[in-house]
């Protein structure tokens, strides 16, 4: 049994839809939150400086939280840094482009897959090597959608006019015949209806997150560090950007008053 905090990290808000799943799943479990926002979107980022990113907020949340796993829920993240994480930290380490890639293949019946993400989840082929791993035989269609997770961040989403963006955004992925589309940026699900009117109701949407929250509870019980005490659990978050933008979001995606904390970036750089 352990007490200690389940870390997650994103470029922003878009790993509070990971996060939230994990609150409802695991709710003995303490929760430390960190979004980079003031170096969002990392899908434009090289992946050296998406790896020295990732093991400085690693080291923060170890630091500052006491953590005793971490979660990637950021896709751009995970393809880029996973491995590298799970080499330099000595508590487990888990990311989202394999629970996504298990619930995609298992939800196919034509085995053609469509993927949006950022630019640099997509340039990575993380999904594709993912996919084919688990069934050689799944084609994988994938789009990279920048415009997506600004909107988020900025609470653009809810505008009337975003319909038609994400529509113009999704026009090629819709030519492509899929029967089964993956979320493949933790921002996303933030857009579902959006995205799901935009495919239409033929096309299953998949949410990484879930599966995600799947091997976090198998995590704990193998390492035998999951918190079997019943008591109320703890919330932290943390931001590098603006706290009261983050507090918006957080509060109406999780249902419940947050107060995250600014952490600079000078702060992150030299741990």
């Amino acid at each position: 049994m352990s007490k200690k905090a389940i870390g997650f990290m994103d470029s922003g808000v878009g790993g509070l839809t990971v996060a939230k799943l994990a609150i409802q799943e695991l709710q003995n479990e303490n929760i430390a939150y960190l979004g980079d926002e003031a170096r969002l979107p990392y899908g434009e980022k090289s992946k050296e400086e998406i790896q020295q990113y990732s093991l400085q907020i690693a080291n923060f949340l170890i630091k500052k939280e006491d953590i005793k796993m971490l979660v990637i829920a950021c896709n751009t993240a995970t393809s880029y840094a996973l491995s590298y994480l799970q080499d330099n930290l000595l508590i487990p380490v888990i990311g989202v482009v394999n629970p996504g890639s298990i619930a995609a293949v298992n939800n196919t019946k034509t085995n053609r897959v469509g993927l949006i993400a950022t630019n640099g989840t997509v340039k990575s082929g993380a999904y594709e090597k993912e996919i084919k791993k688990i069934n050689n035989d799944v084609e994988v269609f994938s789009q990279g959608c920048p415009r997506f997770v600004p909107m988020v961040e900025n609470q653009e989403f809810k505008d009337s006019k975003t319909q038609i963006v994400v529509d113009n955004d999704l026009s090629t992925i819709n030519k492509d015949d899929v029967d089964t589309l993956i979320l493949g940026c933790t921002h996303f699900p933030i857009m579902r209806d959006l995205i799901q009117k935009s495919v239409g109701d033929n096309v299953k949407l998949i949410d990484p997150g879930h599966e995600t929250v799947k091997q976090i509870k198998k995590i704990l019980q193998d390492n035998h560090i999951e918190n079997n005490e019943v008591s109320k659990p703890t919330y932290s978050f943390y931001t590098t950007g603006n706290p009261d933008n983050f507090n918006k979001v957080a509060n109406e995606w999780l249902n419940f008053e947050v107060h995250a904390k600014h952490l600079s970036i000078k702060e992150l750089e030299e741990l």
